[in-house]
């Protein structure tokens, strides 16, 4: 009896978390489902009332899916999808003025209609939505307006979702603030692993470190992709176009991280290396060590710098952060830090870029950076 009491629960518990997460997602889903909504019937109002066209189905279905149901559609995306949709009921109506209705003919519009699409695109919404479209135009009775009214209806469709863009987007600095602030969190966790490996002259530690830094590299590629998209909104939109300069902002900040990033991943590779063979003294350990602790404190200090929305706190971030920085790049020669030895000279080398990377993505040009650095 004791035994069947946790699985009768596990259903339920089960259930539970379901619904938490589904009301969670709708939650956050209820502004894009407003602007689907406004666009979908708006499109389809202002084909029958202003053009004049019965029933046109394809104005609404052609302004949801160019729109689609994401936090912040791209508008390559969106004219990508757009132009599929009205160049498929194109197709599809064409075709169906040459050959009529059937299977057959429906087969050999999907055929065309794929071909066509693959040849102007290697989006595969795009040709989706062209195949689709043109199998919907064929399958479906013609309209009283002529065998074009639907082309049309699908214009309208998409440029619905264009202007719904274009004037009513998120914030675009909104998403690559918070997914910068979580590549700054994992760079700053890859070197604290990174001082622990020094500290405790573990090259585990240190293997441990290179495969975090490994793994920050699908989180820089999405945030190129997010702050691309950013870009696209500030540029196309009314709204947000003041916001433009900090979009390029971040991406210059992000450019300088990724370099660090990078070169986080060839330190901890030559740091287990230099471990293994017992290069440094402890007291050299320890002076280095703690360095790469201190950056992991001014990697913190800028991440909150690049994720705040407000000027003057950003500013004042992003000064600690670069104190902190400049801090660690007087200190980076092998005298200072009590080393002597070939192998831990090689590390400070290694370690001199990143500062630079991370002195320049607090706004420094890369000769300020640079002059930091201690003559070798």
């Amino acid at each position: 009896m004791t035994s069947s009491g946790p699985r009768a629960h596990r259903p339920a518990s089960f259930l539970r978390r379901r619904a938490k997460v589904g009301l969670l997602r709708s939650r956050n889903s209820v502004w894009p489902a407003v602007q689907i909504t406004v666009c979908s019937v708006g499109a389809y109002a202002f084909a029958e009332y202003v053009l004049g066209h019965e029933g046109p189905l394809f104005a609404a279905t052609s302004s949801i899916i160019a729109l689609g149901f994401s936090r912040d559609p791209r508008l390559r995306k969106v004219l990508e999808v757009a132009a599929g949709c009205t160049l498929g009921i194109a197709v599809g109506d064409s075709l169906l003025h040459l050959l009529g209705v059937g299977l057959w003919q429906a087969a050999v519009v999907i055929f065309i209609s794929i071909m066509l699409a693959r040849f102007l695109d290697s989006g595969t919404i795009f040709t989706t939505q062209l195949a689709l479209q043109s199998l919907l135009v064929v399958l479906l009775p013609a309209p009283d307006g002529g065998p074009f009214t639907r082309s049309l209806d699908a214009v309208v469709g998409g440029t619905f979702a264009l202007l719904i863009t274009m004037l009513v987007p998120r914030d675009p600095r909104r998403e690559p603030k918070v997914n910068l602030r979580e590549l700054l969190d994992e760079l700053a966790r890859v070197l604290r692993e990174t001082a622990e490996a020094v500290t405790r002259s573990d090259s585990t530690r240190a293997w441990h470190a290179l495969v975090r830094a490994r793994n920050c590299q699908p989180m820089v590629d999405r945030l190129s992709a997010t702050i691309r998209s950013s870009r696209e909104v500030a540029t196309i939109s009314p709204v947000y176009r003041r916001r433009r300069g900090e979009v390029e902002r971040l991406e210059q900040a992000l450019h300088h991280i990724d370099l660090a990033v990078r070169n986080s991943r060839v330190f901890s590779r030559r740091l287990a290396s230099v471990i293994n063979n017992a290069a440094l003294t402890e007291e050299a350990a320890e002076n280095l060590g703690a360095l790469i602790d201190d950056t992991a404190d001014a990697v913190r200090i800028l991440a909150s710098a690049l994720s705040e929305s407000e000027a003057g706190t950003q500013e004042s971030y992003l000064r600690r952060a670069r104190n902190e920085l400049e801090a660690v790049a007087v200190s980076l020669h092998p005298k200072l830090l009590s080393i002597k030895r070939l192998e831990g000279e090689g590390l400070v080398l290694l370690y001199r870029p990143m500062i630079v990377d991370l002195l320049e993505a607090t706004g420094l040009d890369h000769d300020d950076a640079r002059s930091y650095l201690p003559e070798l």
